[in-house]
């Protein structure tokens, strides 16, 4: 039978079929390793510094109210700055 082509639409029209394919393949590939490695890292606690200040702040102000011992506040720092 003649005339009815490769599919593919052939020339230039199938080759950029094909490409478009392959980038959204790729794409979708990195949007999951991304949400997969954002997820892991959320899940695994992962505190930055700015988050121990932050958490540090506010032992702060709970000892300067009277809400925890100085050994209670110490014991809280020692924690927090060792990142634990």
């Amino acid at each position: 039978m003649m005339g009815y082509g490769t599919g593919l639409g052939g020339g230039l029209g199938g080759m950029l079929w094909v490409l478009g394919c392959i980038v959204l393949i790729v794409g979708l590939v990195v949007l999951v390793a991304w949400a997969v490695s954002r997820a892991a890292a959320h899940d695994h606690g992962a505190r930055g510094p700015a988050e121990r200040t932050e958490a540090l702040d506010i032992l702060r102000a709970r000892f300067a109210r009277g809400e925890i011992s100085e050994a209670e506040y110490t014991q809280a720092a020692n924690v927090l700055r060792s990142g634990r």
